[in-house]
């Protein structure tokens, strides 16, 4: 993946540079910086019915433009998933990572959200 090409962030967790995030967007995330309730929250019920707080924070993190967006991709019906980050291009395909694959949605909605809380605050969440 190209960096330049992609205009993405990097990400240690995968290895390789995903996610893209604008000004506006961290600026309407910082109130939820440090809120580690709503992540803890998130991990009881990640697939909902959330809170109105933690709806509205994720909202705005899944609101970002689909280049680099992360996706799951049901490899088996039902039964498996596998992690991908959108390429934002029409005709081209996600970058898949089998490496993270899952045979719960929770667990990997979860993965998707700690991703995503690690890559906007720069903390990690614990697994």
């Amino acid at each position: 993946m190209n960096p330049k090409k992609q205009q993405c962030l990097h990400n240690p967790t995968l290895g390789r540079d995903v996610k893209i995030m604008t000004h506006d967007t961290r600026r309407m995330l910082e109130p939820y910086a440090q809120r580690t309730d709503l992540a803890r929250r998130f991990l009881e019920t990640p697939l909902g019915p959330y809170p109105d707080e933690l709806l509205h924070m994720l909202t705005i993190l899944r609101g970002v433009p689909a280049k680099c967006k992360y996706v799951l991709i049901e490899t088996n019906p039902g039964r498996e998933w596998v992690l991908g980050v959108l390429s934002g291009e029409r005709g081209v395909g996600p970058t898949v990572y089998p490496e993270h694959r899952f045979d719960n949605l929770e667990d990997a909605e979860w993965e998707i959200f700690r991703l995503l809380w690690a890559w906007w605050t720069g903390k990690e969440l614990e697994p």
